[in-house]
C-alpha cells in the first residue's frame, strides 16, 4: 500500500509545496475521522482514500481533487458534516466531497431506486464541478480492485453497476485505461469461469503468435524508416472483456478474433499520421471499407486516430491505429489528460474538457425533464452507448448521435423545439420516414410546423436519451393540459345541473377541498377529474355541500368535440362514431372512454352517475373514426380492388382488410373503414350495396 510520504513525493513533481501540504492535511484529517474503522479486508479504513488519491495522482489531478479523494467517505461514514469540511478545507473541496457521497439518510424501496437517486445526485454535482466524476471513478476503481473480500451477490451487483454505468462513463470521458480496467475487473467478478478460460486461451495464443507479431512489427518499422518517418510501432493487446463481447455480439469463435493482429503507430505531428497511412498502404494492401478517419471527425469522447485494416503476409488481417503522442495521451486518460482546472470561468474549456462539459450539460437537461430517477438513469444508460453515427446538418455542421438514431433523435439533438415541432424529414435531400435509421455521412434536414406536437409512436423507434426524455415530458405536459381542460368541463357540467359553476364557489371552500384531498392547486384537482382518478359528481357534491348531503344527479348530456386529445379515447369493443347514441365511462388514469349506449361491456355500470356520464356529439365534431364492416358477397375475380374503389368513391378510406371464404361461392370480407360520421358511413354502405353479388353488409362489434 502507498504511504502518504510516498504519495507526497510523487505529487511534488507537479504540485507546489503548499498544495502538497494541503493534501497531507486532508489525509491526517481523514485518518482521524476514520479512526477505529476497518475495511472488510482488515486494513485500516484510511488506506482506501489514500489509494483513491494515488489513482488520481497518476492522472496528475489538481490538489483539490486529491483532498476530496482523501475526504470522500468522511460525510458518509463518520459524524462529520459538510459545513465542518467547508470551514476546514474550503467550499470547493466540501462540494466535491458532498457530490461523491451517497444519499445514505434516505430510505428507498428498491436497490435500483437507490442507485438511480445516487446517480442523479452525482450528476447534479458533476454539472457544478466535473471533477466529482473523476473522484468517483477513482473511488470505484479501487473498490473494484479489492472486490474479492465481499460476498458473491454483492460482488456481482457492484460489478454489474460498474459495467452498466461507470465503464461507459469512463469511455464517454475518453478514459480508455480506466474503462478497460473496469471492464476486465467487472467481467472477472460477474463471470469468473469465463474470464479465467479466456485469460488462459489468450496466454496460449500470445505465445504461439509471438514470432508473427515480431515479424509484422519489424516490417512496419522498416517501412517507416525507408520513408524517413520517426514513429514508435507497438503490438496492441485486446483486453478480456473486449474479446468476450466480440465473441458474444458477433458470434465469432475465439480463434477468429485472435487471428487479427493489432498494432499502434505513434508519431509526433498530425500530418505525419497521414504520411504513415500512405506508407503502410504501400507495404500491405488495405481492406476496402475498413478505413476510418477519427482525426478529421473525432469520436464524441474526443478520441482521435486513423484506423485501417491491411492484408498482411499470408493474408493475415492487420489492424493499425496511427496517432500523435498527444492523441495517445488523450485516448488513454481522456478528460484527465493534462488536467488543468480553470478556476477562472472566463477562460473557456477546450477540446476534451469542453466535450465533457457539453455531455454533463446534456445529462443535467435529462435530469430536469425526467419524470423520476429511474426514468433518468434509463435515459443516461441509453446515452452512454459508445457506438455513434456522424451526420450533417444542411449547413454542414457535424452531429454525433447513438447508433440506430432516427431523424427524430437528430431533431432533438439540434434543439428541443425542433424535435417537438418536427413533422417530416429529408435524408440526403429525399423525403424519408421519421423512423428510418440514419447512416454516417448522411445530410439530414428537418421539416417542422408551428403548433405540431410529438407523437407517442415516436417512443417506439427513438434511441437517444434526450429524445426519449423530451418526448415523454412533452406528452405529459400535453396530457396534463388536456386533462385539466376536460376536468374543468366535467366539473362545470355537474355544477351547472345544481345551478352553480366553478367561478361561483368561494375560494375558501375550494382551498378546504384541496387540503382535504392533499393537493396544492385547483389544476391538480381538475387533472385528477379529467384522468378519471376522481369523479366530477363526487367533487361537485363536496364543493357544494359542507355536510355532504345527497344531491340529485345532473341532467343533460356533455357534448364532445373529438379534439380532447390523449384523455378521451373511443372504445375498441363498440367503435362509436358521430351520430351514435353514446355514454362516457370514466376510467382511472386513462380519462374518459366513449362507448355506445347499448355496449354490453358497460351494461352493469351504465346507470351509475359516479362511473358513467351521458354524452352527446357536438355539432362541430372533427376527425375520422374507424368502423368495422362485414361484407358477404359472391366470390369473383378482383374482389378486393372492387371493394377498395367503391369505398374510395364514397370518400372513405380502408384502414384494414381481411378475407375468409365461407364456402366455395360466398366470401366474407372484414373491412375497417375510417368515416366522419353516421351519414358518411351510410353513404359508404350504400355505395358497397351497388356492387354485383353483395349478399349482406353488417356493422360488427367486438
Amino acid at each position: 500500500m502507498p504511504s502518504i510520504d510516498a504519495l507526497a513525493e510523487r505529487l511534488s513533481t507537479y504540485l507546489g509545496t503548499e498544495q502538497v501540504n494541503l493534501v497531507r492535511r486532508a489525509y491526517f484529517y481523514a485518518e482521524q475521522a476514520h479512526d477505529g474503522q476497518r475495511r472488510r479486508s482488515g486494513e485500516p479504513y484510511v488506506t482506501h482514500p489514500l489509494a483513491v488519491a494515488s489513482i488520481l495522482a497518476d492522472m496528475h489531478m489538481d490538489h483539490q481533487s486529491l483532498m476530496a479523494a482523501m475526504l470522500h467517505d468522511v460525510i458518509e461514514d463518520t459524524g462529520i458534516a459538510k459545513e465542518a469540511l467547508s470551514q476546514q478545507f474550503g467550499e470547493t473541496v466540501a462540494e466535491l466531497v458532498d457530490g461523491v457521497s451517497k444519499l445514505t439518510q434516505m430510505n428507498f424501496e428498491t436497490k435500483a431506486e437507490a442507485q438511480a437517486e445516487n446517480f442523479q445526485k452525482m450528476a447534479m454535482a458533476m454539472a457544478r464541478d466535473i471533477r466529482v466524476i473523476l473522484v468517483k471513478l477513482a473511488d470505484r476503481l479501487h473498490n473494484m480492485r479489492t472486490l474479492e473480500v465481499l460476498s458473491g451477490e454483492k460482488r456481482r451487483r457492484i460489478a454489474k453497476e460498474t459495467l452498466e454505468i461507470y465503464a461507459p462513463i469512463a469511455n464517454r470521458l475518453g478514459m480508455h485505461n480506466v474503462r478497460v480496467e473496469f471492464e476486465d475487473l467487472g467481467f472477472k467478478a460477474m463471470h469468473p469461469m469465463r474470464s479465467a478460460r479466456i485469460f488462459q486461451a489468450v496466454k496460449r495464443a500470445r505465445g504461439n503468435r509471438k514470432e508473427i507479431v515480431n515479424k509484422i512489427e519489424q516490417s512496419l518499422a522498416n517501412c517507416l524508416a525507408m520513408d524517413g518517418i520517426e514513429g514508435e510501432v507497438s503490438g496492441r493487446q485486446k483486453h478480456l472483456y473486449g474479446i468476450y463481447k466480440k465473441m458474444r455480439g458477433k458470434r465469432r469463435a475465439f480463434n477468429e478474433i485472435m487471428d487479427v493482429y493489432a498494432f499502434r503507430i505513434v508519431v509526433d505531428k498530425v500530418d505525419t499520421c497521414y504520411r504513415v497511412l500512405g506508407a503502410v498502404h504501400n507495404l500491405y494492401k488495405p481492406l476496402p471499407g475498413r478505413f476510418k478517419d477519427y482525426i478529421a471527425i473525432p469520436k464524441a469522447n474526443g478520441y482521435q486516430s486513423l484506423h485501417t485494416t491491411l492484408f498482411g503476409m499470408h493474408g493475415v488481417p492487420i489492424e493499425i491505429q496511427v496517432r500523435t503522442r498527444e492523441m495517445e495521451e488523450m485516448a488513454n486518460n481522456g478528460i484527465a489528460a493534462h488536467w488543468l482546472y480553470k478556476s477562472n470561468d472566463d477562460e473557456q474549456p477546450k477540446g476534451n474538457h469542453a466535450r465533457a462539459r457539453q455531455w454533463v450539460k446534456g445529462i443535467l437537461e435529462l435530469q430536469q425533464r425526467a419524470g423520476n430517477s429511474l426514468e433518468f438513469i434509463e435515459s443516461v444508460k441509453i446515452d452512454l452507448f459508445p457506438d455513434e453515427v456522424y451526420v450533417f446538418t444542411p449547413k454542414g455542421r457535424i452531429m454525433e448521435l447513438p447508433k440506430g438514431s432516427t431523424a427524430v433523435d437528430f431533431a432533438y439533438a439540434v434543439h428541443t423545439d425542433v424535435g417537438n415541432s418536427c413533422i417530416a424529414c429529408r435524408i440526403n435531400r429525399r423525403l424519408a420516414p421519421l423512423s428510418e435509421p440514419l447512416q454516417s455521412g448522411s445530410t439530414v434536414e428537418i421539416v417542422s410546423a408551428p403548433g405540431a406536437r410529438p407523437n407517442p409512436a415516436w417512443l417506439n423507434f427513438v434511441v437517444s436519451g434526450k429524445a426519449r426524455t423530451h418526448i415523454r415530458h412533452a406528452l405529459k405536459q400535453q396530457r396534463r393540459s388536456e386533462s385539466v381542460s376536460l376536468g374543468e368541463r366535467l366539473l362545470n357540467k355537474v355544477l351547472t345541473g345544481f345551478e352553480s359553476s366553478l367561478d361561483k364557489i368561494p375560494q375558501e371552500r375550494i382551498q378546504a377541498i384541496l387540503s382535504e384531498y392533499r393537493l396544492e392547486l385547483i389544476e391538480d384537482l381538475l387533472e385528477d377529474i379529467g384522468l378519471g382518478n376522481r369523479m366530477a359528481y363526487v367533487v361537485a357534491r363536496r364543493l357544494l355541500s359542507a355536510e355532504g348531503e345527497h344531491l340529485p344527479a345532473p341532467e343533460g348530456p356533455l357534448a364532445i368535440r373529438g379534439t380532447e386529445g390523449l384523455v378521451l379515447s373511443y372504445a375498441k369493443c363498440c367503435t362509436p362514431i358521430p351520430g351514435d347514441p353514446i355514454v362516457g365511462h370514466l376510467s382511472a388514469g386513462k380519462g374518459m372512454v366513449v362507448h355506445l349506449e347499448d355496449c354490453r361491456n358497460i351494461s352493469e355500470i351504465r346507470h351509475n352517475p359516479e362511473k358513467c356520464l351521458q354524452l352527446s356529439w357536438a355539432k362541430d365534431v372533427t376527425g375520422e373514426f374507424n368502423v368495422e364492416l362485414r361484407v358477404e358477397l359472391e366470390h369473383q375475380r378482383g374482389l378486393i380492388a372492387l371493394l377498395a374503389s367503391s369505398v374510395n368513391a364514397a370518400d372513405g378510406n380502408i384502414e384494414k382488410i381481411s378475407m375468409d371464404e365461407r364456402d366455395g361461392r360466398i366470401s366474407v370480407v372484414q373491412l375497417v373503414v375510417s368515416v366522419r360520421d353516421r351519414v358518411h358511413l351510410a353513404r359508404v354502405i350504400k355505395k358497397l350495396r351497388t356492387l354485383t353479388g353483395v349478399v349482406r353488409i353488417t356493422r360488427t362489434r367486438a
